[in-house]
């Protein structure tokens, strides 16, 4: 089974709760999703594998620790995700980033996918899925579901806030996936909002409606 992180650092909490509040206007939302996505990378990169490298300081030759690999991807859900990404990027420079485009019809609330974008070794890669919100869970499904089709075999989610009916759909779907949030919220409401939620965080980081 996928394991569940919430990470509970105080500057992610304290940022997190400045974005759950209504009265905040798209640039500040927009500028605090991707200072929280920047400290999620860095708890999310926390088990990634080291090798030894031999440097030279101005002093002595030295042993010391170097990514090994360093093949990693960011994959936003568009257009939420794409909120992330750059605050994967601040970490992660040298990261490709993917699109996996759904929107959610309105009627059955299931996700429809109408764009896939990779790098072409993603099966190489250690994939990030990011969108801030996990709320039913079938836009994440969907999207691993694209991923693993394209011989991806490394993925974690990330996300801002879950509610648990989102989390348990994701691990019963993808149980070698596992899920990072800031928050875990108590549920869903009657139109597959997460309660307290946020709101629509692609409508608060674009300013649409």
């Amino acid at each position: 089974m996928g394991e569940l992180h919430v990470i509970d650092h105080p500057l992610i909490q304290h940022k997190l709760t400045i974005i759950r509040d209504k009265r905040v206007g798209t640039q500040q939302f927009r500028q605090v999703v991707n200072e929280i996505a920047t400290l999620m990378a860095y708890e999310v990169t926390r088990n990634m594998v080291t090798e030894d490298v031999v440097v030279e300081t101005p002093i002595a030759k030295t042993t010391q620790k170097s990514l090994a690999g360093k093949k990693v991807a960011i994959i936003p859900i568009i257009r939420a995700g794409l909120g992330m990404v750059d605050g994967f990027l601040e970490l992660i420079p040298a990261a490709k980033v993917g699109h996996i485009g759904m929107y959610r019809d309105q009627k059955t609330l299931k996700p429809v996918e109408y764009f896939v974008k990779m790098p072409s070794d993603i099966e190489q890669r250690e994939l990030f899925v990011v969108d801030p919100m996990l709320a039913t869970g079938g836009s994440a499904i969907m999207a691993i579901d694209a991923l693993k089709k394209r011989g991806a075999k490394k993925i974690r989610f990330v996300g801002l806030v879950a509610a648990p009916e989102g989390v348990k759909a994701v691990q019963k779907a993808h149980p070698d996936v596992d899920i990072y949030v800031a928050g875990l919220d108590d549920h869903l409401n009657k139109d597959g909002y997460i309660v307290p939620g946020l709101g629509d965080a692609g409508d608060r980081l674009f300013g649409t409606k």
